[in-house]
Formats: C-alpha cells, structure tokens, sequence
C-alpha cells in the first residue's frame, strides 16, 4: 500500500512492515497500524509513521544510547498481547519530544515491539522514570566569519 506522508511524502508499505499496536499508542489510541523508518541524517533516530493517519509520526531512540542504565521493568499483564516467547524478542524504545527546552525522552512509557511477530505496546514503567529527560546536545562550534 502508498502512504502518503506529510513529513516523508509517499511510502510503499509492506504488510511485513506493519507493526500493530492493538490499544494504540497514549495519545493516539485509534491509531493502530505504524510503520518504522529509519533516519538518513540521524543514525540514532527512527521514526514510527502511522499508516492510519499519514500525518503522525513519532520521534524515536534506543534509551540506552542517552541512558546506558536504562533498564525497562514492566508488568508481564503489560506486555501480555505483544506474545513475547523470549525476551530478546523485544525491543525497546522510547519517543523523543521536542521544546523549547531542547528534545527530550520520555522514559516512563517506553514502547515495546516484538521484532517476531511485529506486534506493539506502549507500557508504564514501574520504575519512577521521567516523562522529560533533557538529552544533552553538544554546542554548535561557532566560525568566526569577520
């Protein structure tokens, strides 16, 4: 199927590609079929693209690569409809937000993908994590130009 994106124009979707978050993401519930793609300028970043609503897509990371100590603990009731068989099955993730602050993670409810069977889940930590962890940007080298 063609997906026309407002941020990456036109996809060709796979049903292989599909990832389906069968009670949606928080905020956007509805949404239940999302695609993941990867970033050309930003190795770190991926984006997860709804297929439903072309015009949503979510800013993603690895937690670990920001937060090493990253460590995601879970009720297995939470992380039941994903039908995990191992747990290097799944993979972890977490949305990446943007403010006037700088970009930001949002560690309490990370999202979980089994890689198997492509199903997902957003999940709240038990763990008192941040909704808003501030990632460190590294400052622009300014060039004298005069």
């Amino acid at each position: 199927m063609e997906v026309k994106t407002s941020r990456f124009g036109v996809l060709r979707v796979l049903p292989q590609d599909l990832i389906t978050f069968e009670q949606g993401i928080v905020g956007f519930r509805e949404l239940r079929r999302w695609c993941l793609l990867s970033d050309a300028d930003c190795p770190a970043l991926g984006w997860l693209q709804s297929v439903d609503s072309p015009e949503v897509a979510l800013g993603i990371v690895s937690p670990r690569r920001f937060v090493p100590e990253y460590q995601l603990r879970a009720a297995r009731q939470d992380l039941h409809e994903l039908h995990l068989k191992a747990e290097r099955d799944a993979q972890v993730v977490v949305i990446v937000s943007r403010s006037e602050e700088g970009f930001s993670l949002n560690l309490r409810a990370p999202i979980v993908v089994n890689v198997e069977n492509r199903r997902g889940c957003q999940v709240v930590s038990r763990d008192p994590l941040p909704v808003k962890r501030l990632i460190p940007m590294p400052q622009a080298e300014l060039r004298r130009t005069a």
